[in-house]
């Protein structure tokens, strides 16, 4: 299960790395041409978009990654990409993939059988 989580992480960031490039983009085009704006429509929060675009794939990579190894902390950063995805850009038909991704490999990860190695977190 754990190298499904690292898989399922590491492809759903690559995915969301894609969404955010666009979201990050077109915030940037709305604060540079807000003639855009009215003919494509407005962003309500661009900040939350721009925050999204850069942590939500950098987590969810991070967190497929950590999920061979730290299964526990690589599950919830799954998790949380995957829900700071959904938070930003929403259920649509780009966004299915990598929030479906993230969350199930978060699932996954937090499901792993074995337990994490006894060490010391610091």
């Amino acid at each position: 299960m754990r190298n499904a989580a690292l898989t399922l992480g590491v492809i759903g960031g690559l995915l969301a790395m894609l969404i955010g490039f666009f979201g990050y983009g077109y915030t940037e085009l709305l604060r540079s041409h807000a003639e855009v704006g009215e003919m494509f429509g407005q962003v309500e929060n661009p900040q939350l978009i721009r925050v999204a675009s850069f942590l939500a794939p950098l987590m969810a990579i991070a967190g497929g990654a950590m999920a061979k190894i730290r299964a526990l902390v690589g599950g919830l950063l799954l998790i949380a990409a995957g829900g700071l995805m959904y938070l930003a850009f929403g259920f649509g038909v780009f966004t299915m993939f990598p929030i479906g991704f993230c969350l199930v490999g978060g699932v996954l990860a937090l499901a792993a059988g074995k337990p994490d190695e006894p060490k010391a977190h610091f």
